[in-house]
């Protein structure tokens, strides 16, 4: 069987794997203990959600015959990129293109605020009207695919290791359900894990309906880029409200149909 395949085959049973426990984990906690009430019911807003969530699924492997798993593999026996140019050892190689993809996923979420037309597509994600781990994982198709595209070019232009790249697509999605979720650290715990990870407070104020606060806090694993680079948000200026002002009407923002529809409305987010 060949290297590539292998690859994909690991990489689909692990990413699987580790969704279906943070997604279980996130849930049960937020029943257990949520943080914020519920504008709407969970169950059409989950439906909403999960339905994109299964539709891009299908819809990326249907239009990308390839993965970023596979595209580092290939990268590293071709000797293309940066860190297969180095004489890193291996864990250093690890380690730094996990950070780097990282901060690259970063300038692509300030790509998505800054650019008009990706706004757009963005604004699905920022509609939810709720804010709880499947918002995490609510996104337009037409985003995921960019996202996808952008993804394999970081990948395969920093020569990234395979491992490494396994251990970013883990921690993108568990960390997107985390910091999405509708939960609350313990106020003694939550400043000190945000020193290092975005957590859900912290997150949560860049869902805001002020843009000056949904301008800023756009990391989604490490928290330390917004520090550095300026994007940092500490507490919200009042009362928080979630959402997009222009994007108000559950049955446009809280349906399979109404959020496909979203981006080609008209509507500025």
């Amino acid at each position: 069987m060949p290297e590539s395949t292998l690859a994909a085959g690991t990489e689909m049973a692990v990413r699987l794997g580790a969704f279906l426990s943070v997604f279980a984990l996130m849930a049960a906690w937020e029943w257990a203990a949520p943080a914020r009430a519920r504008r709407l019911s969970r169950a059409a807003r989950w439906s909403a959600n999960l339905g994109l969530v299964a539709f891009n699924s299908v819809l990326l492997r249907a239009l990308l015959p390839t993965s970023a798993i596979v595209l580092a593999a290939f990268a590293q026996a071709s000797g293309w990129g940066l860190l297969n140019q180095s004489a890193l050892p291996g864990w250093a190689a690890v380690l730094l293109a996990v950070l780097l993809l990282d901060l690259a996923i970063y300038f692509q979420h300030v790509l998505f605020h800054a650019v008009p037309v990706l706004a757009r597509l963005h604004a699905v994600h920022h509609a939810d009207p709720d804010f709880d781990l499947t918002t995490g994982i609510r996104f337009h198709p037409l985003e995921m695919l960019l996202s996808a595209l952008i993804k394999f070019a970081a990948v395969v232009a920093l020569g990234a290791p395979v491992l490494a790249v396994l251990i970013f697509e883990v921690l993108l999605n568990g960390t997107a359900m985390f910091n999405h979720a509708n939960v609350a650290l313990p106020a003694w715990l939550e400043p000190w894990v945000r020193r290092v990870l975005v957590t859900p407070d912290m997150h949560r104020i860049h869902h805001s309906v002020i843009e000056a606060e949904r301008n800023s806090n756009y990391g989604f694993c490490l928290s330390l880029w917004d520090r550095l680079l300026g994007s940092y948000t500490p507490a919200p200026r009042g009362e928080l409200d979630i959402g997009l002002p222009a994007w108000r009407d559950p049955a446009a923002v809280a349906t399979f149909t109404g959020v496909l529809g979203m981006p080609f409305s008209g509507k500025s987010p």
